[in-house]
């Protein structure tokens, strides 16, 4: 009783122990009273009988449970497959998503240069229009510089000897002077700019400028006397009468941020000379 395989019974025996149960004269009672171990037997073979009937239910149940566990299995190895091509498929959608984000980058990028290119061009075009006029003062610029440096000999001979030579004479003299070298600085085949002065060669606006602020006086002779005083090598001598280079010099030499006196002087009455 404890190896049968109950899994397994011959229908033939299941028939021939059938029909014996089903014998009226095989009952429960009659057994007990034939034997009481008997009655464990009896309730086994009973069971025996069930579980056999139960089989016969179950195992169909049981083959198809394993034909879809059969099925199951392939469905899942199927589904993992398409996992794994759907995991690939996900990685490459995100290296192409980090290839698009670089590309709109990049495009981003070069909108950026694009347009800093166009304001560059913009503001290239407004030059260029701007410099389409200088380029004809430029022009004329450059004739008159290569003209002016023609003459350039002629008239620094006489800005030179006006310096030299002209400080002791009056405007009119000096004048005289310079219509004189003029002609003669033409005759030696040397160009010279027509009614070319002193001043006009040596002249610096912006010096003039700071000279009239220190009180020089605002005529041509005045102006040609400081321009002789700053341009010669060799210490000036000024007759003053009206002390006005007196003044001029002070107000020059005055330190603009303490107005205390840069230049010392003296004169013939001080003590220190007398000795």
């Amino acid at each position: 009783m404890i190896g049968f395989d109950k899994d397994n019974i011959d229908e033939k025996i299941v028939r021939k122990v059938n029909s014996m149960l089903a014998n009226p004269n095989f009952s429960m009672s009659d057994i007990a009273q034939a034997s009481g171990a008997l009655v464990g037997i009896m309730k086994w073979v009973q069971a025996m009988m069930k579980y056999h009937e139960l089989l016969k239910i179950v195992n169909p149940k049981r083959a198809k449970v394993a034909e879809m566990n059969d099925k199951l299995a392939v469905v899942r190895a199927r589904l993992e497959e398409k996992r794994k091509k759907l995991r690939e498929v996900e990685e490459m959608m995100a290296e192409l998503q980090a290839q698009y984000e670089e590309k709109l980058d990049n495009e981003r990028q070069l909108v950026a240069k694009i347009e800093d290119s166009n304001k560059k061009l913009v503001r290239a075009g407004k030059i260029i229009d701007g410099l389409a006029d200088e380029k004809v003062r430029w022009t004329a610029t450059v004739g008159n510089l290569e003209k002016e440096g023609s003459l350039l000999i002629g008239d620094c001979l006489v800005a030179a000897g006006m310096i030299a030579y002209s400080g002791p004479f009056t405007a009119k003299f000096r004048g005289d002077m310079e219509e004189d070298w003029q002609k003669k600085i033409k005759n030696l085949g040397i160009k010279v700019s027509d009614g070319v002065s002193m001043k006009k060669i040596m002249e610096d606006p912006v010096v003039t400028k700071t000279w009239t602020m220190a009180q020089l006086p605002s005529d041509n002779l005045s102006i040609e006397n400081a321009i002789i005083i700053f341009k010669s090598r060799r210490w000036p001598l000024m007759i003053d009468p009206q002390n006005q280079a007196n003044k001029f010099i002070k107000n020059l030499s005055k330190d603009v941020d303490t107005c205390s006196m840069g230049l010392k002087y003296v004169k013939m009455s001080d003590p220190a000379l007398m000795k």
